[in-house]
């Protein structure tokens, strides 16, 4: 980012982690059974990383793997079209799934994540995200878990990017243009 800027903040780092706890006790009573986590990368990773250290101090004790998806190919808008850049290991037949996705906007990602886990016989695939722009849905999906109902404007921190730059942060801000 070539202009200065400011970051206000959307959600601090004590909220983030107070709806953390949250979700992993509703997680816990969920009852999931042989419980794999999937996060979907790259926004989720700090999410996922405190969400999952949350699950195990709830007594949970899952699997975790990694999912990588596009629907974006080199443009900036989202293409409609989503497919898999890295795909998990693990055989998720006869299991429960937990998907961690950052943010739902479109729902597209999220969709494309829990039909092909489902496809290929997990038992039940949950979904947990962060941050949801309820407005924004292009596709019918409802997470299961939500952390945090978002405003629809540009989100960055903890975990999400602009132009690779902020995913650093321990906090979720909007951008404010500064004048130099």
């Amino acid at each position: 980012m070539n202009q200065p800027v400011r970051i206000k903040t959307l959600f601090d780092e004590t909220n983030i982690a107070d709806r953390n706890e949250a979700m992993a006790r509703d997680i816990v009573a969920a009852k999931p059974h042989n419980l794999l986590v999937i996060a979907v990368l790259k926004g989720s990773f700090m999410f996922a990383a405190d969400l999952i250290r949350a699950l195990h101090r709830a007594g949970l004790e899952p699997q975790v793997e990694f999912i990588q998806l596009s629907s974006y190919k080199a443009g900036l808008v989202s293409s409609g079209t989503v497919t898999i850049v890295k795909d998990i290991d693990s055989d998720v037949v006869g299991r429960d799934v937990l998907l961690l996705d950052d943010i739902l906007e479109s729902g597209r990602t999220l969709a494309f994540a829990k039909d092909l886990l489902t496809a290929r016989g997990a038992k039940r695939v949950m979904s947990a995200v962060l941050l949801e722009k309820p407005e924004k849905r292009a596709v019918d999906i409802t997470p299961d878990f939500v952390g945090f109902t978002c405003p629809d404007l540009f989100v960055v921190g903890y975990g999400m990017d602009a132009a690779h730059s902020f995913r650093q942060l321990p906090y979720i801000g909007i951008i404010e243009q500064t004048e130099a």
